[in-house]
C-alpha cells in the first residue's frame, strides 16, 4: 500500500526512527529479540561460512540439518540423499553461495526461525521447500530415522536409506553374537530372519550342551558323596 506523504493524516518518521530502519535493512546484521523469538548476531564467520565453507556441511548447510562428520558412517549413508536433494532443490544457473546467503540471511541458519520474510519466501521458492529437517537414531545405533521436506521419489530414497543402514545394522550385531558362541559358524549374509535363526539355534545347542554338563557334573558329585 503507497503512502500518502500529502496527507493530513501522514507523519513522517523521526531521525531516530529512520536510523533504526537504515540499521535493520542495510547493516541488518545485528540480531533482534522479542518476546520468545530472536535471531542471531550475523558474524564475519556467517559471511565465510556463504562464500568460503569449510567443508561439505557447510557448503550444502542452504539445504537445512545436513550430516557434517564426513567418517562417520551416518554421513556416508545419507551422503547420495544430499545430493540427490541438492540436484532437484538447487535452480541449474543458481550458485550454492546464494542460497548459503539466504540461509543465513532469510533463515537466520535454521529450520524454524524467520529473520527476513523476503528473502525466507525467496529461499523456499527457489528450492522448492526441499530441507533436511533432522536425523537421529531411536532404539540402536543402526536405527537411523530421517526427517525431510522433499518430493515422494526423494522420500522413498530416505526409506530405502534408513531401511538398508537398519539391515546392515542388526545383521552385523546378530553375526557379532553367532561368532562368539561359534568362531567357525559359517556367515551367510543378507536376511536378518536367516541370522536370527542361525544365533536361536546355536543358543538352544548351548544351553542343552550347558544342561549335559550341569547333570554330569552332579552325577560327580553325587558319586563322590556316596
Amino acid at each position: 500500500m503507497k503512502i500518502d506523504k500529502n496527507s493530513k493524516f501522514y507523519k513522517p518518521p523521526t531521525f531516530k526512527q529512520r536510523m533504526e530502519n537504515l540499521k535493520y535493512s542495510i547493516l541488518f546484521w545485528k540480531g533482534r529479540s522479542k518476546g520468545m523469538i530472536y535471531t542471531r548476531s550475523i558474524k564475519l564467520d556467517d559471511l565465510r561460512y556463504i562464500f568460503f565453507p569449510k567443508d561439505f556441511n557447510e557448503e550444502y548447510g542452504y539445504l537445512g540439518s545436513v550430516p557434517y562428520n564426513e567418517d562417520g558412517p551416518y554421513f556416508k549413508a545419507m551422503l547420495p540423499l544430499v545430493l540427490a536433494m541438492d540436484y532437484e532443490a538447487r535452480p541449474k544457473l543458481c550458485p550454492k553461495w546464494f542460497l548459503r546467503f539466504l540461509e543465513v540471511f532469510g533463515n537466520d541458519r535454521s529450520i524454524v526461525r524467520v529473520r527476513n520474510f523476503t528473502l525466507h519466501e525467496l529461499h523456499r521458492k527457489l528450492t522448492k521447500g526441499i530441507r533436511f529437517i533432522d536425523y537421529k537414531t531411536k532404539w540402536n545405533d543402526y536405527d537411523l530415522r530421517i526427517s525431510i521436506s522433499a518430493p515422494e521419489h526423494l522420500q522413498n530414497l530416505a526409506d530405502d536409506i534408513e531401511n538398508g543402514f537398519y539391515s546392515r545394522g542388526a545383521q552385523e550385531e546378530l553375526v557379532e553374537q553367532i561368532l562368539k558362541l561359534d568362531p567357525n559358524a559359517s556367515i551367510i549374509w543378507g536376511s536378518i530372519e536367516r541370522l536370527e535363526k542361525q544365533l536361536e539355534k546355536l543358543e538352544v545347542e548351548k544351553e542343552n550342551r550347558d544342561k549335559q554338563l550341569d547333570s554330569l557334573v552332579e552325577q560327580a558329585n553325587n558319586k563322590l558323596r556316596g
